[in-house]
């Protein structure tokens, strides 16, 4: 019947058992132990690993950001690099365009003054040759004269004197 008693007292209990004031100093005992065991091992061990992992992050972010900063003035240096011998190829080039039209100008020079020469003796040449044709005509023109003066003064019915005809056909081409 003891059994009966309990439970009759159990049944006649108000309420939940947590809140029954006479298991209170049990429970607050046991919380306290709950509380010791979570905090040790909160402290000893998770809280350790918790750490090392965030510090090894921490570590990876800073090497990272670290090599990438080293990657960073190695581009910067780089770009400067590619800027230096691009510009270098570019002065290079327009030294060697220079070089070159003045190569072709000498060239271009050397052959017209070549030309020029040619030209000047060809010229001279033909200069030379229009004299002459000039001289010899000047001299068949004279001789066509003379002979056409002496006919028409013959024509005319006077004699002609060939040395006064020649003088004054002379005398006229002259001026």
């Amino acid at each position: 019947m003891a059994t009966d008693t309990h439970a009759a007292e159990a049944a006649s209990a108000p309420g939940m058992p947590q809140l029954d004031f006479t298991n209170w100093g049990n429970q607050i005992f046991w919380l306290l132990v709950t509380l010791v065991v979570i905090y040790v091992v909160l402290s000893r061990i998770a809280l350790p690993r918790i750490a090392a992992v965030l510090a090894e992050r921490q570590g990876t972010i800073t090497n990272d950001i670290a090599k990438a900063e080293e990657l960073k003035a190695q581009a910067v240096e780089a770009e400067e690099a590619y800027n230096k011998a691009l510009a270098d190829a570019r002065a290079e080039a327009s030294r060697i365009v220079a070089e070159t039209k003045a190569e072709i100008q000498a060239d271009l020079d050397a052959a017209t003054a070549k030309a020029d020469a040619e030209i000047a003796a060809k010229a001279a040449e033909s200069e030379k040759a229009i004299a002459e044709i000039r001289a010899g005509a000047v001299e068949s023109i004279q001789a066509v004269a003379t002979d056409t003066a002496s006919e028409i003064v013959a024509a005319l019915g006077g004699k002609a004197d060939a040395k006064a005809v020649k003088a004054a056909v002379t005398e006229r081409m002259k001026g």
